[in-house]
């Protein structure tokens, strides 16, 4: 896995999103665009936007920021915006190793994520086709951080399988290295090259043989860490300087 093959450097002055889509709103959809679930399937609070406030450069990268904001739309009331972006038909991979240098906010409700869905899901819809969340956090808990993997034949039949680990120093909201290496018959999680879960897939059993796209996002409520948001934490920043895909 030493092959650069992929590369979003977000400290380019000519740094853009040609090759991400922006998801707006609140609603979970089919591919067909059709609405399936409210809260993205997650109970998230917020409206994602594609508003410079929610999704924007800087000098440090790649900003998503969730506010306190109140948007009504088609009858419905949202008080928080943020940003969803997702590299689905653009850009998707089958094994190596993901490398996201991010900066992720803390404070209680907040909840960014770095993540994988199938491009095409060859073992129907979800859980089955997989998914694979490289990293997630519970912005009140700003030493721990969580990769996991979930599949299944069905929802009843949902398996999860999620790793957790307590940062020695510091806290998620300095850039730190989260990766993903993904070979045919395991997974690994790191973090600043420190690796800290490894779990072993089983052809017929576990689904991640198809390729898969990249989602960035973040989230402020939903039953991830099903607690009161602590508005005082808002705006809330999660800033991705680079990503690099090996193989």
């Amino acid at each position: 896995m030493n092959k650069l093959v992929w590369e979003q450097n977000f400290l380019k002055q000519s740094a853009d999103l040609k090759e991400w889509n922006i998801r707006i709103g609140n609603d979970l959809l089919d591919d067909n665009g059709n609405p399936i679930d409210t809260g993205w399937g997650n109970n998230e609070q917020q409206f994602y936007s594609d508003h410079s406030s929610n999704l924007y450069f800087d000098e440090y990268g790649l900003n998503l920021c969730a506010r306190s904001e109140s948007i009504e739309l088609a009858g419905r009331k949202f008080a928080y915006t943020s940003a969803r972006l997702d590299t689905k038909d653009h850009f998707s991979f089958c094994y190596g190793k993901l490398v996201v240098r991010a900066k992720l906010p803390v404070g209680q409700g907040i909840w960014p994520a770095i993540w994988l869905l199938p491009q095409d899901q060859a073992y129907g819809p979800w859980p089955a086709s997989g998914e694979i969340d490289i990293l997630e956090a519970k912005g009140r808990l700003p030493q721990q951080i969580f990769g996991t993997l979930h599949y299944g034949k069905d929802w009843e039949h949902k398996v999860i399988e999620e790793f957790s680990y307590q940062l020695e120093d510091g806290t998620i909201n300095q850039f730190r290295d989260y990766a993903l290496e993904w070979d045919a018959d395991k997974m690994r999680w790191l973090v600043d090259g420190h690796c800290y879960a490894e779990h072993r897939l089983e052809p017929g059993v576990t689904p991640f043989d198809e390729p898969f796209y990249l989602l960035l996002n973040l989230a402020v409520g939903g039953w991830y860490d099903n607690v009161a948001v602590d508005e005082s934490s808002l705006p809330a920043v999660m800033t991705v300087s680079g990503i690099w895909l090996y193989q």
